[in-house]
This record gives structure tokens, sequence and C-alpha cells, in this order.
């Protein structure tokens, strides 16, 4: 059986778009040993466990560390098991930690994934004191697998030569389509608008709060998820008064998500950047109407019917930083019946043809097939 070293600096019970897609693809593909180099970010997590089919090594580091500690982790590893590919979830800590192997192991093929949500200009100031260095981790690498067109850019303009592909994260398709009802019901003539999404300013939750002023009082927002600007939220929901029309539920886990969407009217994020999104084609799957705004790797999968392109329209694009923007497209899913309904129709058709995650699993088995044959 061929051994895939993975180098990644959180994962389960820490949940993330990142985390999510690892799991589910590494839980399709059983011809394959994984193994994962990850930092030991909660004192209750194990040192060593294993969660479906990934063998869990956790470093106790900081991600500055990381690189260092989780190198000499992976020297260790590979001394007993003999890996036959490398694998880094993102490019920034992972991929100085999968570089450092490369350095040293050349003939072991590199895989790396790109994942990143955060704005590009960010995460290379960032590091710019390392920029060269940074460089490599995407020219060191055999094969790079990006989740949208908008990342899979960023690899070239980072010099890449290798084989560029893109595969997206995608949905379990059975569990958002097929869910029990809901433990919070709405009133009759309630409309819920929904996010689900990590409290921070990339993700621009305070622009939904906002757009909830120029919509009437019917209309309510459930917030699911957890972050540092979660203080800074709650204090503007009672600027605005407006404490009894958003809800804000902390983190729910991300099997319960099904039950959530299933009520909501409306699903949106506007993110100020977004390297794909797997929330949208989760709301999809569910049948909820996305709004979201036309950034990052966003455009891959939704069409705004406002765009005559000759695509099926699958959402509602709204401007960036504009709540009042917001607004005027819930109104539009709100009183436009057809056009919801075909947008709901075209989207879950959508989800269910390209982003279900057996789908992604084969080709990313075909990947590692490619990779390990070289």
């Amino acid at each position: 059986m061929k051994k895939v070293l993975i180098f990644s600096t959180a994962y389960y019970p820490l949940v993330g778009g990142a985390e999510v897609a690892v799991k589910e693809i590494t839980d399709r593909i059983s011809d394959l040993q994984f193994d994962m180099v990850t930092i030991r970010l909660d004192k209750n997590s194990a040192q060593q466990e294993k969660i479906g089919n990934v063998s869990i090594y956790r470093v106790k580091t900081c991600k500055l560390l990381f690189p260092f500690l989780g190198f000499l982790k992976a020297i260790q590893l590979h001394k007993k098991n003999n890996y036959d590919a490398i694998w880094s979830i993102m490019a920034s800590y992972s991929g100085f930690t999968a570089l450092f192997f490369k350095l040293l192991h050349p003939k072991i093929p590199y895989l790396l994934t790109l994942q990143e949500g955060d704005p590009i200009p960010e995460i290379k100031r960032k590091i710019f004191f390392v920029y060269p260095l940074f460089k490599m981790v995407f020219t060191k690498a055999d094969f790079i697998q990006a989740i949208s067109n908008y990342l899979a850019d960023w690899a070239r303009d980072m010099g890449a030569k290798c084989k560029i592909e893109v595969v997206p994260n995608g949905v379990d398709i059975k569990k958002f389509q097929i869910s029990s009802r809901c433990k919070r019901d709405k009133l009759p003539n309630d409309k819920l608008l929904i996010t689900t999404s990590r409290l921070v300013k990339k993700n621009a939750v305070g622009d939904i709060i906002e757009s909830l002023q120029y919509l009437p009082a019917n209309i309510k927002l459930l917030v699911l998820g957890i972050g540092p600007l979660e203080s800074n939220l709650k204090f503007k929901i009672k600027n605005l008064k407006l404490d009894g029309r958003v809800k804000m539920l902390g983190y729910i886990n991300h099997s319960e998500l099904p039950n959530y969407l299933k009520i909501a009217d409306v699903f949106i994020r506007p993110s100020l950047s977004e390297g794909m999104g797997n929330s949208f084609i989760e709301a999809m799957a569910a049948g909820v109407p996305v709004i979201a705004t036309p950034v990052g790797g966003i455009p891959d999968f939704l069409k705004d019917p406002s765009n005559f392109s000759g695509q099926a329209p699958t959402g509602l694009f709204c401007e960036v930083n504009n709540p009042k923007d917001i607004a005027e497209k819930v109104k539009i899913y709100l009183e436009n019946n057809e056009l919801r309904e075909k947008i709901i129709k075209n989207a879950r058709e959508m989800a269910v043809k390209n982003y279900d995650w057996n789908l992604i699993a084969n080709k990313m088995r075909n990947i590692f097939e490619k990779l390990c044959a070289s």
C-alpha cells in the first residue's frame, strides 16, 4: 500500500473547509495509507490517534515554529514508514514544512493543495521577510491542486511550473438534501437569513447585520460560527437595536448544519475574499438560494442572472461592503418566486453534478496515482 504524509496546521476536532475536505477525500480513498503531522492546538487532543483513514501525529508547538518541529517529526516518521508522497494542505506554514522535507528528499513527490481564503495581498504581506522561500513552496511542488481558478492563477503568478489542476471542495449531497426538522422553529411570518461563517473580517458578517436596517422587521438572521469578531458583532447588533432579529448561535457541529439550512430562506456571505467557500455549495445542495460577492473563487460556481452569459443562474451577486445592496438582493428572492425557484433548481443540480465528494475523491485518487507512480 502506498503511503502519503500530510502536513496541515489544523485538523479535527477543529473544523474548517480544508479539514472537512481532507477527511471527506481520505475517507473515500481506502487503498492509500495516510498519516498526518499537525499542530496540537488543543491540550485535550491526543498526541497520536486515528481519525477515519488518517493517522494523526500532533506536535506541541505554535504555527510559527511548526515548519521546523513538524519537519523533524516528519523525518522521524519517514524513517519508519518510507513515504511515497507528501501532501501539504495550503501554502503557508504547512507549505514550509513540506518544502523542508522536499529539499531533504527531492525524489519524493510533493503535492500542494491551495485552500486559502484570506486575501492574497494580505498573505504576501505576512510573509514578505521570507518571500523568496515562500515562492519555493510553489516552485518545488510536483503537482498543485487548487480549489478554484482564482487560486490556480495565484500558483502560476508564484512561478509554479508543475501541473496545476482545479479540483474544488465538495459536499455530502445526501447529508444536505435529507435532514430532520430543526429544533429551532420559526414563526409563520418570519423569513430567515442564514450565514455559516468564521467571525473574521473577510466574511463581512457585519454587513449582513447592517442590511437588516433596510428590510422589514419579520426578516431575521441566524449567525452560525465563532471567531475574534464575536464581541464586536454583538455590540453592533445592540447598537443598531437589532437584538430581537439576530441570533448568534456560536459553534454548531458540521453534522448539524443541514438542520439549520433547511429552515432558512436565504444564505448570505458577502465575502471580501474567498478561495472557494464550501458553505455556498452546502447551501445550494440544501435548496437555499445564495447571495455572495463576485470575489476569489466564487464566480466558478455562482452565475448571476444579470450576467447574460447564457449560463443557468445559480445565485445572486451583491456588491462588496454594501449592506443596502445585500438587502436589495434579499428582496429579489422574497418577491420574485419564479426566479428564486429557478435558481434553487439550477444550483442544486450543479452541486449534484460537479461537487459530490465521491466525484472529488475520484479526481484526487487519480492525482495520487500519478504522483506515486512517478
